[in-house]
């Protein structure tokens, strides 16, 4: 493998590696030296002024939906997509077809994303057989596999059952495992369409309560706290949701939680019509609920970003709004839209940033290297992406590797794109020329 180096970089490493504009140096897959006018001659050369290089990113809830789905995506499409949008890791979770509820399954799918050498697959494994609520998965096994599965959620579907949860809970904490919560009291969201309230009023449309979340939160902490296992809350989207995580971090819980890119940056106010794009869960929030979040993410209540990517055909989505799935697609867009919408707002800093997209995540699952997390070292694996801050361009949905084009950001103008990504010191993705102006 021949030497690369990426020349006169501002190097932002949220694991502890140095900072400041460099040269990085990489050989055999790793990162060979860090230092200032590196010797060029014979090294294939980026140029790299202006941008900024950082750890690739990992994204902790994604829906690649193989098995089962591959008409939305692929382990192949999911992982190219992650490729493009900066992630060099992924943590795909089990709502496929079957379910990711046992040792061969995940290990047949972890063993799938190995061959496809793209970026890395962490399989998270359900909480209950068949994602039905009713008695627990094997969680044990799927751990001791090939697989090594440290986290277990039935997203999707919250666990009604609160006798299953906090046997779950207690039964993982024999490996230290994470129970991620979708948090959903469905007897109080079912049926519903968008965020009860003003805008579901005015569509006519069966609204899902604030509360549906909110009364899952409260229960998940104070299982958490009394069983001391640890706790990830999915997806908040609600301020009183907030204000419960602020507090139950304050008393020791071992909780944490993520926000996705359209929970911070959208609203209720935004949907279009009734354009199903917009149809996610949770649901889009209000305003409130934004400021809160965004206020969150900039405290440290927040602990990662996370962009519950969860792609669909066009002809799923292209039906009446009560009919059609939930979801978005946002591996792809996360970065640029955050980076738009937050940093050059002057809302969040720009190492904060990538902070929550990097070692927030990987301190939310648990991972150390050589897995994740070493950083922008000499000796580390050359996991990196490049991010080119002054390019100007507008989203287009048609042009993902993604399957999905439920896109919400489909058509906005944003700043800031991957001009590559590194995985194992190879050339992963790289911004073609034609796209780059």
């Amino acid at each position: 493998m021949p030497e690369l180096l990426i020349r006169n970089a501002r190097i932002m490493d949220p694991f502890g590696g140095c900072g400041g504009t460099m040269d990085v140096l990489i050989s055999r897959g790793r990162i060979a030296a860090v230092a200032r006018e590196l010797q060029v001659e014979g090294r294939e050369t980026i140029e790299a002024q202006g941008m900024v290089l950082a750890p690739g990113f990992l994204e902790i809830h994604a829906h690649l939906r193989e098995p089962g789905g591959e008409d939305a995506e692929t382990l192949a499409s999911g992982l190219e997509a992650a490729l493009r949008g900066g992630y060099t890791a992924v943590c795909c979770m089990p709502n496929t077809r079957p379910p990711l509820d046992n040792a061969a399954v995940v290990e047949g799918v972890a063993a799938k994303a190995r061959d496809l050498a793209l970026a890395d697959l962490f399989p998270v494994g359900c909480i209950s057989r068949g994602r039905e609520g009713r008695e627990l998965a094997e969680m044990a096994l799927m751990h001791a596999s090939e697989a090594r599965v440290r986290a277990f959620s039935d997203d999707g579907s919250g666990i009604g059952d609160s006798g299953l949860m906090r046997m779950a809970m207690e039964y993982v904490q024999v490996f230290d495992g994470l129970i991620i919560s979708h948090a959903e009291e469905q007897s109080l969201s079912r049926g519903g369409q968008v965020n009860e309230g003003t805008v579901s009023t005015e569509m006519g449309l069966r609204g899902i309560p604030a509360l549906a979340e909110e009364v899952m939160v409260a229960r998940d902490i104070l299982l958490a706290e009394e069983t001391g296992c640890r706790l990830h809350l999915a997806h908040l989207s609600t301020e009183r949701s907030l204000r419960m995580l602020r507090e139950a971090k304050k008393r020791g819980v071992r909780v944490t939680a993520e926000a996705t890119p359209h929970h911070l940056l959208l609203s209720e106010m935004d949907i279009s019509g009734y354009d199903t794009v917009f149809k996610v869960n949770p649901p889009l929030r209000t305003l409130n609920d934004v400021k809160a979040l965004r206020e969150a993410l900039h405290d440290g209540t927040i602990d990662a970003i996370a962009t519950d990517h969860a792609p669909h055909t066009v002809e799923d989505k292209e039906v009446e709004f009560d009919y059609a799935p939930f979801g978005m697609v946002g591996m792809e867009s996360s970065f640029p839209v955050l980076y738009s919408e937050l940093v050059l707002a002057g809302e969040l800093e720009l190492m904060r940033l990538i902070e929550m997209l990097t070692s927030g995540p990987a301190r939310v699952m648990g991972m150390q290297p050589p897995e994740y997390g070493a950083g922008i070292v000499e000796g580390a694996r050359a996991d990196l992406v490049l991010l080119d801050l002054e390019n100007e361009w507008t989203l287009d949905a048609r042009r993902f590797a993604s399957k999905g084009r439920n896109c919400p950001f489909h058509g906005r103008r944003v700043k800031g794109r991957i001009r590559c990504t590194l995985k194992n010191g190879k050339m992963a993705y790289q911004l073609a020329e034609a796209e780059s102006a």
